[in-house]
């Protein structure tokens, strides 16, 4: 049995992240090594057309991952990963990414093929004065925010804790009181 067959079986003959069944193709989960089933998910043409061309993507496409983050596939995890973490600065996006739980080596996996891992190396994400930011800094927020959709008041003076960098170098996320939302970093100083 090929790769093809193998993956149309696993799959039900669905695509692997939208569940739809028009135009569907073997898609290799880069890194490879070995070519094998393992490495591979089935997609529809909609799906590997965004995933290949990412200034093309539809948000609302995407939504469906919602069902596919629960597969015990681990290349289907690793992609599911990689759309949520591209999408990370919305907000249904973001909570999806907080549920997704991968083992140790599915996440290495998912962060070696990671386009937006190295963003800060790009397009460096620089607080109001200028100074770099990084994944695990904290920053304090420097005006009063209203938080849309949260209803509260991110007041001047909070400290934000173990950011996380999104592709947007303007954007960190964090969590302030309790909630993971998005920041602009021009509201934000680097605490010593």
């Amino acid at each position: 049995m090929n790769i093809e067959q193998q993956l149309s079986l696993r799959c039900n003959a669905c695509c692997e992240l939208c569940n739809s069944t028009a135009n569907l193709v073997v898609y290799e989960v880069p890194p490879i090594g070995d070519l094998t089933a393992d490495n591979c998910i089935m997609l529809c043409n909609i799906c590997q057309t965004q995933i290949n061309t990412p200034d093309t993507v539809d948000v609302n496409h995407w939504r469906c991952l919602s069902g596919s983050l629960w597969s015990a596939v681990p290349a289907v995890q690793v992609m599911v990963w990689r759309q949520l973490k591209q999408l990370a600065t919305e907000h249904w996006a973001q909570e999806l990414l907080e549920t997704l739980y991968l083992d140790d080596q599915t996440q290495q996996w998912a962060e070696a093929g990671n386009t937006t891992q190295h963003i800060d190396e790009k397009t460096p994400t620089l607080d109001s004065h200028g100074t770099p930011l990084h994944d695990g800094d904290t920053v304090t927020i420097i005006k009063d925010l209203e938080v849309k959709g949260a209803n509260f008041t991110a007041k001047r003076g909070t400290a934000v804790r173990n950011i996380s960098l999104t592709a947007n170098p303007e954007h960190i996320e964090g969590r302030v009181n309790g909630v993971r939302i998005v920041l602009l970093t021009c509201f934000l100083k680097k605490s010593a």
